[in-house]
């Protein structure tokens, strides 16, 4: 009786370590992510309810929170996860249009006698993709397909070639609009709209290196990136006529725009969007109307990234719509896109919305069940058990961030960041939310000495934590073994390239995505300044 009283007593208090446990080794067996969450969380919370640790009200509890019933409380009624269908949209639909393309193209010709001008345009691209799309399937698949055959064919190492898409197409996850934002400003219950603009630094940051990387090993190693000859890229003249138009149009839309606003008011027309919507038509419409030439190229492959950047990220920075209505703005602006570019077909919308529906069910569906799990894990104690053992390590704030960072980023060679977002951040946020005081001085600021004052620093190194959190998970797309845009890439890629090509190829990106990460560690500015100079205080 005694024997059976101890293993009871065992499990009342370390019942939540089993369930972690558990769940690690199920998501190992290669069970669905989503249905792995939800089984272990009723049959753990079952388990509780029969041991009598738990009522049976806590299943009610778990409808509550992933269904709730005032529209806000519950995951799949939460007004802030509606972005998620329309930038998996925007995303699909992007994918169709040709705009990656025509932008890789004019790149190309814009820095062809730079040494890896080809290099260097993927990187380019992939960051201007980057803000216009947070769907990395897409991108990877896109990029692949588009850039890779070029590369390979201008005598480029298949390791290189791979390791540069790889790691460009991947930047989508941390540059806004990013899908990862949105699931994670979600679970801190912070604003979607400061971690937009928190992450934009850190991902430029990210490009800005492999950039960098790419000019140093293609001047010190040519043969590794041969540059481009001088007959690859043959353009024809640019028709003077066109150029004077497009500064007509340009100069006569702005004075019209800034006149209206200055004598008749933006009380009804919002003559800044105005202008801008009639500056983006005239301007696709002469980039087909001039051709292959270097004005239609600039045109025809700028003007259209620029132009769902603005509608997206302009809308939310300027303050005409939240993020929510940003995004199903920038679903509207990917169909014009394919619409201006002609390939805007039933066929292909039918396509788009299927490939939505079904990313969006999945993604829900991991929602549903990471809520589920949490419930169940907060409820058997699960969550005071990890602070007991945090406290028990006694470890200092700086300790226990740097072990926080080395545990995701190893989390990262195995599982997909939905699955380490919806795990990690519910428990781990709230301590180091507790802990905000020992990280004051080093985000720039007193120690706080009023209610308003601790609040205030809680809420900035948590926005400081997220984007960490983001810069942390680029790796996890690239780490083997279960790097998905490596297999992404694999599925679409030449046979030529082997798996091992591949591999090599990421290792320089992986270790510049840990710098990134440190730099953002060091210089916290790099993801606060930002959103203090435009949101303020």
């Amino acid at each position: 009786m005694e024997f059976f009283d101890a293993i009871y007593d065992h499990l009342y208090e370390f019942i939540g370590a089993y369930m972690f446990l558990a769940l690690a080794l199920t998501l190992f067996t290669g069970l669905p992510v989503a249905i792995a969450l939800g089984g272990i969380s009723v049959i753990f919370g079952g388990l509780a309810i029969y041991l009598e640790f738990l009522d049976v009200a806590v299943f009610f509890q778990v409808i509550q929170r992933v269904w709730g019933g005032d529209g806000a409380s519950g995951a799949v009624q939460n007004p802030i996860l509606v972005a998620v269908p329309c930038f998996v949209f925007m995303g699909t639909m992007l994918e169709k249009s040709r705009v990656a393309e025509d932008l890789l193209h004019i790149l190309q010709v814009m820095l062809r006698r730079v040494p890896g001008a080809l290099a260097l345009s993927v990187t380019v691209m992939g960051t201007i993709m980057a803000a216009t799309t947070g769907i990395i399937g897409a991108s990877v698949v896109m990029m692949t397909l588009l850039a890779l055959p070029a590369m390979l064919q201008r005598g480029y190492h298949p390791a290189l070639a791979t390791g540069t898409i790889a790691a460009s197409a991947t930047l989508g996850i941390l540059i806004p609009p990013s899908i990862m934002l949105v699931l994670m400003a979600n679970l801190l219950a912070v604003s979607v709209g400061n971690l937009f603009i928190g992450a934009i630094f850190p991902g430029l940051v990210l490009s800005g290196l492999y950039f960098a990387y790419i000019l140093l090993i293609s001047g010190i190693r040519p043969q590794l990136a041969p540059p481009l000859p001088d007959d690859a890229i043959v353009l024809e003249p640019t028709q003077k006529k066109n150029v004077g138009r497009v500064c007509m149009v340009v100069a006569g839309v702005v004075l019209v725009a800034v006149l209206g606003e200055e004598f008749l008011g933006d009380d009804i027309i919002n003559w800044g969007l105005c202008g801008f919507l009639v500056i983006f038509a005239a301007c696709m419409i002469l980039g087909r109307l001039e051709g292959d030439t270097m004005l239609g190229g600039v045109l025809r492959g700028f003007v259209p990234p620029i132009f769902l950047i603005v509608m997206v990220l302009g809308s939310i920075f300027a303050g005409w719509a939240t993020p929510t209505e940003a995004a199903g703005v920038g679903a509207f602006g990917s169909l014009i896109l394919a619409w201006f570019n002609r390939t805007l077909s039933k066929q292909v919308l039918t396509q788009v919305i299927h490939r939505t529906a079904l990313t969006t069910a999945m993604i829900f569906f991991i929602f549903v069940g990471a809520t589920a799990f949490s419930t169940i894990f907060r409820n058997v104690y699960g969550e005071d058990l990890i602070i007991e053992f945090i406290e028990w390590l006694d470890l200092h704030p700086w300790s226990l961030l740097f072990m926080l960072m080395f545990t995701i980023f190893l989390l990262g060679f195995f599982f997909d960041f939905l699955e380490i977002t919806l795990i990690i951040l519910p428990v781990f946020a709230p301590i180091i939310r507790a802990m905000a005081p020992a990280f004051a001085n080093h985000l720039g600021y007193a120690d706080p000495v009023t209610v308003a004052d601790t609040q205030f620093l809680e809420a900035q190194v948590i926005y400081w934590f997220a984007i960490l959190v983001a810069t942390n998970l680029q790796t996890s797309f690239l780490t083997p073994p279960f790097g998905f845009a490596l297999f992404y890439m694999k599925g679409v890629a030449p046979s030529s390239v082997k798996m091992q090509d591949i591999y090599l190829g990421i290792v320089p990106f992986v270790a510049l995505q840990v710098i990134g990460i440190l730099l953002v560690l060091e210089f916290p500015g790099l993801a606060l300044w930002l959103p203090e100079q435009i949101l303020g205080r």
